[in-house]
């Protein structure tokens, strides 16, 4: 078993779920997160974390395309290791229907440290 984020992290992107992540499973999009199901060890201390409540077991019902999603783009979005602040919109968009249909984006985010330590160590190689 591992954890999904699902559809109500979509413009909402709370990084609390990140903090208590003892394996740094969380990868971050433009505008919500997915968790590595290879990384995962099923601790479940992100899912009462998350404020949007948009994190659920892979064993609960209705999760649809969400299992999928999250392996699929945490091969290409960047790691996420620290909390950051919500996306400005989070309160508004919170709870609200259909956010994928609407505005799902595959296109990366910004990541955490590590992959920021790891691409200036890169650089200071070249």
């Amino acid at each position: 078993m591992t954890y999904v984020v699902l559809d109500n992290c979509i413009k909402c992107k709370f990084t609390d779920c990140v903090v208590p992540c003892p394996v740094d499973c969380f990868y971050e999009g433009a505008n919500m997160l997915v968790i590595d199901p290879e990384v995962c060890t099923d601790c479940g201390l992100c899912e009462p974390e998350c404020p949007a409540k948009a994190i659920k077991p892979d064993t609960a019902k209705n999760l649809g395309i969400f299992p999928k999603l999250n392996a699929d783009m945490a091969k290409i979005w960047p790691n996420l290791t620290a909390k950051r602040d919500a996306m400005p919109e989070a309160a508004e968009f919170c709870g609200k229907a259909n956010k994928y249909e609407e505005f799902f984006s595959a296109d990366p985010g910004e990541g955490g440290k590590k992959t920021k330590k790891l691409k200036k160590k890169k650089d200071a190689d070249e």
